[in-house]
């Protein structure tokens, strides 16, 4: 299922989305222009290598922030700026932009180190934005449980789009992940444990972060029953 779009409008223009979607963009741009041997280095240089990291040293630690904004591919980019395009404006909308992007960078800090600590011996790099985006996704579960998000869903030989509420729709992509790092069978070079551990810590931190919005009792039943029909 691919979301489409969400039904939470902003109040303000997403400053730190739109840079944290360039400053990928820029990176994704320059590994294009690598060869192959390059890009190899580059990621195992700057991707997180769970046995190297806890090898010690601050190098390899910051190797946490800077795997952040490498991508393993076209798909792998696209889908992640996508996902941080849809979700991440309301919830630098209620954070702020300064709260915002510290929580984005805790994100995906609690995602690799989650990662690394069940895959501590691999010398495989982790490379990706998907730990931090995740940890932005459960803070819009929890601050926007009955937002509508409009998803592209197949129907036999063609594409409809329906509305799920997000608690349901974001609720199922993370019991999906969680199948998926239990489960042995599956593995796809895919961190499913960093979009665990990501989401998780966004659930977790965003009462912390997040600006309390005052709303009259009667507001909160007309937002809260829209999703209703």
């Amino acid at each position: 299922m691919l979301p489409i779009r969400d039904s939470i409008p902003s109040r303000r223009v997403p400053w730190v989305n739109y840079l944290l979607i360039t400053l990928n963009a820029l990176v994704f741009l320059f590994e294009l222009s690598l060869s192959d041997v390059g890009l190899t280095r580059l990621i195992y240089r700057y991707g997180v290598v769970p046995a190297r990291l806890w090898q010690g040293g601050g190098q390899a630690w910051l190797t946490i922030f800077s795997a952040m904004f490498l991508h393993g591919g076209w798909g792998h980019f696209i889908g992640n700026m996508w996902v941080l395009f849809i979700f991440g404006d309301n919830v630098e909308d209620r954070m702020g932009h300064g709260r915002y992007l510290v929580f984005y960078l805790l994100s995906g800090l609690a995602a690799a180190f989650l990662q690394a600590a069940l895959t501590a011996g691999s010398n495989v790099p982790m490379i990706g934005a998907s730990g931090a985006i995740a940890g932005v996704m459960g803070a819009y579960m929890v601050l926007f449980p009955w937002g509508r998000v409009v998803t592209l869903v197949p129907l036999g030989f063609f594409l409809t789009t329906i509305e799920i509420p997000s608690v349901l729709y974001l609720g199922l992509w993370f019991f999906m992940q969680m199948f998926s790092g239990l489960d042995m069978r599956i593995n796809g070079g895919v961190a499913w444990w960093a979009h665990v551990g990501g989401f998780a810590f966004g659930m977790l931190a965003v009462q912390v972060f997040a600006r309390r919005r005052r709303r009259s009792l009667r507001r909160y039943w007309q937002d809260s029953s829209d999703w209703l029909w």
